[in-house]
């Protein structure tokens, strides 16, 4: 018996062990495809972005013999003749015309004429065997004077690493002059500080307003039936099932000049001419708060239905007026969903682009917009890198905030 007694709780532990391994393997296997799904959906595509906004391969790659050569130079002298011969070699081992442009595009967002600069240049070599460093340097100021010219072979020393801080700088109107010092862009130059800050006032207006509309409904909906409720809110969700670009082609319809609001108004006699409500910060803003009222009302309603109604029917019994109670018994229940609803319809506001670019005017467009020109049309990868780390770190920092404040909010809770 004492034997018994000895091995079999060792061998019920063992079993116990390899059972709890087998549960934790399965869960494992279980959430191992969404692990997969978002690791290569979500976590590697934001990992490429945060390195391309770094990343400068460009100049690098293609001019490597000439940065070498140009790493000892001051940058305030005329460069050595040795500088010629190795941008000459450079442009000659340039296969790919597309490889030249690439060069061209970068060179010419350091500085103007950049691009025909450095195109006419790769069209026109190689030069013949056998020069000299001081004959290619007379062939290059033959070909094109303004390779005398300081600045296009201080762009070429400045942007000579693979990796830069530049794009990310010039996201919050910042540079690095000649000498590498981080400065503050000229004030003509100086835009996107000035974009991120219309970007976070427009959402914060969005959320405030979503907020003032979303509460009062939240609220009368979590008073009525589940039957009344249920119905009412597939009316506030059908907004949700349609597309963003067809509710933003609808607005377009209501608001100008000879749309239904204005035609509303006319005929009731409030307005004596048209409201100017479309390709503007008015029109930007009512549509995106009817697009993104929803996100404000479900978190609401869920935190709502669980505040028990009894709490405001005593704090009445206890003597307090309904006015107060609501606003110190049952408000401050419904914090959370306050909170929830806010963050996720600001979070979702500074990464609007649709609605904005077809109901706003110049002056109302937001930081998505400039992403997408220079995704589309500038074709600057690194920019528009750059600006998408300057969202996702305003997201990030925006999620913290929220976290921190919960977190206080239960402990005093």
């Amino acid at each position: 018996m004492t034997v018994a007694t000895t091995t079999i709780p060792g061998n019920l532990a063992a079993q116990l062990r390899h059972s709890q391994r087998r549960k934790k393997a399965f869960a494992i296997s279980l959430t191992l495809p969404l692990l997969i799904f978002l690791l290569a959906t979500f976590i590697v595509p934001i990992g490429a972005l945060l390195m391309r906004a770094i990343e400068n391969p460009e100049v690098a790659s293609t001019l490597a013999n000439t940065v070498k050569v140009l790493d000892k130079w001051d940058r305030t002298t005329n460069p050595p003749d040795e500088a010629y011969a190795a941008l000459a070699t450079d442009f000659a081992n340039i296969a790919e015309q597309s490889d030249a442009g690439g060069l061209a595009r970068r060179l010419n967002s350091e500085i103007s004429g950049a691009r025909s600069l450095v195109m006419g240049t790769f069209r026109a070599l190689p030069f013949e065997a056998g020069l000299t460093p001081v004959q290619v340097k007379a062939h290059m100021l033959e070909l094109d004077p303004r390779w005398g010219e300081l600045g296009y072979w201080r762009a070429i020393a400045k942007n000579g690493s693979r990796w830069t801080p530049d794009y990310l700088l010039a996201s919050v109107d910042l540079k690095r002059d000649i000498q590498g010092e981080i400065v503050n862009v000229d004030p003509e130059s100086a835009a996107f500080f000035k974009i991120l800050m219309r970007t976070f006032s427009v959402s914060a207006v969005v959320t405030v307003f979503c907020l003032l509309l979303g509460y009062p409904l939240a609220y009368w909906l979590s008073t009525l039936t589940p039957r009344q409720a249920n119905i009412l809110m597939i009316l506030v969700l059908v907004p949700f099932w349609t597309s963003v670009l067809v509710r933003s082609a609808a607005w377009i319809v209501l608001l100008q000049t000879n749309g239904l609001i204005n035609r509303f108004f006319l005929d009731l006699g409030l307005i004596n001419e048209p409201l100017p409500l479309l390709f503007n910060r008015v029109g930007v803003i009512i549509a995106m708060v009817h697009i993104l009222l929803p996100f404000m009302i479900l978190p609401l309603y869920s935190v709502m239905k669980s505040v028990p109604p009894t709490y405001l029917r005593a704090a009445v019994s206890l003597g307090s007026s309904p006015l107060a109670a609501f606003f110190r018994v049952y408000m401050p229940q419904t914090f959370p969903g306050m909170g929830a609803g806010g963050l996720l319809v600001f979070i979702l506001s500074i990464g609007y682009y649709v609605t904005p670019a077809l109901l706003g005017g110049a002056d109302d467009q937001m930081l998505s917009y400039y992403i997408a020109q220079y995704t589309n049309v500038t074709v600057n990868w690194g920019m528009a890198c750059a600006l998408g780390a300057v969202l996702l770190s305003a997201t990030l920092v925006l999620y913290a905030v929220y976290r921190r404040v919960v977190k206080s909010e239960l402990s005093l809770g």
